[in-house]
């Protein structure tokens, strides 16, 4: 099948790789021309037969709403669109209204794998019509996982079903790495712990918590045992804050997420505010030493 692909970044270059290896025709565009195979956009849809299939794979926002919006002034009736990046799901009716204007059609892929999806595979949920997914099946196919199609491909829903269920997976993503990072400092403190990397290894097999994500934090620590070479500073894709944001929505309890999440928000702060108003007042209603500003701080110089 043919295939035009636009963004070939991290991801979307190792999709391209995978596409290839399974015989599929995938024409890129990007704006890096070392690696792209079209000089523009107008280019890459001037490449492939109709009716035409492009799936887009660049940064979630404004770049992907420009995109799709360029894409419905090049392409023609009963030509696709699929957008496979970590857009919000309410962007998703507004770019398939849009495309549907002039005929073109629209699903939207949450796709998750990362930079080891290349060799292993890309789950993939997606969101749209019937019709429009049956017809890039084979694409899918040969994204996703070896196996059983239901265990690395869901047809989520109607359009935007599937960058809301990659929303949330993001957000579950969110909650494990969070406990296993809790967990791996408790080891770490402890005295009589004197492996934390061979407890954290033991635990990927035969144990309720092993996962993927463990066999990455194992990986990391062989790497970097202490974890001496990496800063605490911990950014957010936007996805786990949009997964709380429909928890408050739909009256969802979710704590865990949540927590999280502000976790990654604490990461960033060298010094809180809100910690210093906490030491202010233990020190106010209970006359509770605190820790001095200034170059001695964290040094144990108490008042």
């Amino acid at each position: 099948m043919q295939l035009g692909l636009v963004g070939l970044g991290k991801m979307g270059f190792n999709m391209r790789e995978r596409l290839r290896a399974a015989d599929h025709d995938v024409v890129g565009y990007d704006r890096n021309a070392q690696v792209s195979d079209s000089s523009s956009l107008a280019d890459l849809v001037g490449k492939l037969a109709a009716p035409r299939v492009v799936w887009v794979m660049v940064p979630a926002g404004e770049p992907t709403r420009q995109t799709v919006a360029e894409l419905g002034e090049v392409l023609d009736e009963g030509d696709l669109v699929i957008d496979g990046g970590n857009s919000r799901y309410t962007d998703d009716k507004v770019n398939a209204d849009l495309l549907a204007q002039k005929g073109i059609g629209y699903l939207d892929v949450g796709v998750s794998g990362g930079v080891w999806g290349r060799e292993n595979g890309y789950g993939l949920m997606v969101g749209g019509d019937q019709e429009h997914v049956q017809r890039a099946l084979p694409i899918f196919d040969a994204l996703r996982p070896e196996g059983p199609r239901e265990e690395g491909f869901a047809h989520a829903g109607k359009v935007g079903a599937g960058h809301y269920a990659k929303m949330v997976h993001n957000g579950i993503e969110y909650g494990l790495m969070q406990a296993y990072a809790e967990g791996f400092e408790l080891l770490d403190a402890a005295d009589e712990v004197t492996d934390v990397p061979g407890v954290l290894k033991a635990w990927t097999r035969g144990t309720v918590v092993r996962s993927w994500l463990l066999d990455l934090l194992v990986k990391a620590l062989e790497e970097d045992p202490g974890l001496s070479g990496i800063s605490g500073y911990v950014e957010d894709s936007g996805e786990g804050r949009w997964t709380v944001e429909e928890a408050i929505n739909h009256s969802v309890p979710a704590p865990v997420i949540s927590a999280a999440l502000f976790a990654r928000f604490a990461s960033r702060q060298a010094d809180s505010p809100a910690m210093k108003a906490v030491a202010a007042l233990r020190n106010q209603f209970g006359g509770h030493a605190v820790h001095k500003a200034g170059p001695t701080s964290g040094s144990g110089d108490v008042s």
